[in-house]
């Protein structure tokens, strides 16, 4: 029990010191609270099942977080399943409490065991709660890490990839990308995060870029100039503004037809190809304007 030191012996001492509870008083206490709000009976009933919030937070103190803090967590869980019980069922109180404390520590676990935020499923809870005992009791076979995955992806109804990602999540503690990559090498980046890729173009790209794109653009105000003034109105409201017209719009302010517009905008977009294909010939204008 010396995992318990830490916790506090008062709190221990109370819990053991509580009354045990038969269905009858169990039922007495629980309706009172649903029925009266009555807080003395809602405070007798949770005293009487602390020493379940303490057993059940004893069975996650591996995960390496706070004996005391589970405790907490479970008696959260605890007050929760208080709230919800139904005295009228045929359910003991402990039964039904159980699935709450176990619960409100599984999520406390999954919310502060890593900064990195995993086993947002029941499935990957069921994962990350199950494999480490899994694995434990698959490997006594001989089997290798390939023929041991595969069976508790199918025990536990996720892919492979995920039980892999899982065991090398467990296998180590969460490493900063800040955290020097080695002391005695000068050659070697300083940090983890120099690492990392960086997927943004290169200046000498960006450059080329801006340089094409000011071309081109020169490249079609010229083709454009080569139009008549009803087919760049036309191109221009169909093409060339964000909130661009509709035909039949074009056509009542036009005096036109929308099927007139429409024979006139492509009779324009393959005007401004033709010209830039004759003065710009190795350039593809597949998609000109």
């Amino acid at each position: 029990m010396a995992y318990l030191v830490g916790v506090g012996r008062q709190l221990v001492a109370a819990a053991k010191s509580a009354p045990f509870l038969d269905r009858d008083d169990e039922r007495e206490l629980a309706s009172r609270w649903k029925y009266q709000r009555d807080e003395n009976a809602l405070h007798q009933l949770t005293r009487a099942h602390m020493r379940l919030v303490i057993a059940l937070a004893v069975r996650f103190r591996h995960y390496g977080l706070p004996i005391a803090d589970l405790i907490q967590e479970g008696h959260v869980g605890l007050l929760e399943a208080a709230a919800r019980f139904d005295p009228d069922r045929e359910v003991r109180f402990s039964t039904y409490a159980t699935w709450w404390i176990r619960a409100a520590i599984q999520d406390y676990i999954l919310r502060n065991w890593s900064i990195v935020r995993g086993g947002t499923s029941s499935a990957q809870k069921a994962l990350f709660f199950n494999l480490r005992r899994l694995r434990a009791r698959l490997t006594g076979g001989g089997e290798g890490s390939a023929v041991i995955f595969d069976r508790i992806a199918e025990t536990l109804g996720v892919s492979r990839n995920d039980v892999e990602v899982m065991d090398s999540r467990l296998s180590g503690p969460d490493i900063s990308l800040n955290a020097p990559v080695s002391d005695s090498d000068p050659s070697m980046p300083s940090q983890r995060l120099d690492f990392l890729p960086d997927d943004r173009p290169l200046p000498d790209e960006i450059v080329g870029s801006v340089i094409d794109s000011g071309r081109r653009a020169g490249w079609l105000a010229a083709a454009l100039g080569q139009l008549s003034k009803r087919e760049f109105d036309i191109l221009k409201e169909r093409r060339l503004v964000e909130n661009t017209a509709t035909l039949e719009a074009l056509g009542i302010r036009l005096g036109i037809s929308k099927e007139r517009v429409r024979q006139i905008e492509n009779r324009a977009l393959e005007k401004l190809r033709r010209v830039l294909n004759d003065q710009h010939p190795h350039e593809g204008h597949e998609h000109a304007a």
